[in-house]
């Protein structure tokens, strides 16, 4: 992260110019004449410039670093399981048998979206428990400047299922386990019929 500068004082010929440019501007309102702040108050984080806020140790290239120190890594932000601990467990390893599947890895968003919605209302019509949406990786988006987005599907698909009207049949949803695609496919664990 880059550190903020303290804001320097005007320079002589600065200032002059700013006299001049306050001389031909029309006011929007009255305010008593003075010139611009020559410097701001410094920081109060930092009493002694001379040193440094943290202390960072000696180090050589090539040499490891004390893992125990520094800031824990950011927790990856995942759903909150509604279904059973246990199965949720078998489930991410691959271990629950999968009851259906439906491929929609080179389709468009608008073909793909009425297919999701069918396969679900009559999977969970069925009674399937466990199904697997493969939506596939997406595609490369090349080196340009601003890349092509990967994988639109990939991203959709948990949207669509946590929306009206197929939200009230899906428990849960999460990454496939390699077994089964991995992170081009969904597990969909379904609630059961009667609703």
């Amino acid at each position: 992260m880059a550190r903020r500068r303290e804001p320097r004082g005007l320079r002589p010929d600065e200032l002059e110019l700013w006299r001049q440019v306050k001389r031909t501007a029309t006011p929007l309102r009255e305010e008593p004449a003075s010139p611009p702040p020559a410097r701001l108050a410094p920081s109060p984080v930092r009493q002694n410039p001379q040193r440094p806020a943290f202390e960072i140790e000696p180090f050589r290239v090539g040499e490891r670093t004390n893992s125990s120190r520094g800031p824990d890594p950011a927790p990856s932000v995942l759903p909150p399981v509604r279904m059973d601990a246990k199965a949720f467990g078998r489930m991410r390893r691959g271990k629950l048998r999968v009851e259906g599947r439906i491929d929609l890895h080179g389709l468009r968003l608008d073909e793909a979206h009425p297919l999701l919605l069918r396969f679900v209302r009559e999977s969970q019509s069925a009674g399937k428990r466990l199904v697997l949406v493969i939506t596939g990786k997406g595609q490369g988006g090349g080196e340009a400047p601003f890349p092509a987005t990967r994988g639109v599907l990939r991203r959709q698909v948990p949207i669509w299922l946590a929306s009206a009207p197929v939200a009230a049949l899906v428990l849960q949803v999460t990454e496939a386990h390699r077994t089964h695609g991995g992170g081009g496919a969904y597990y969909v664990y379904l609630r059961r019929g009667g609703l």
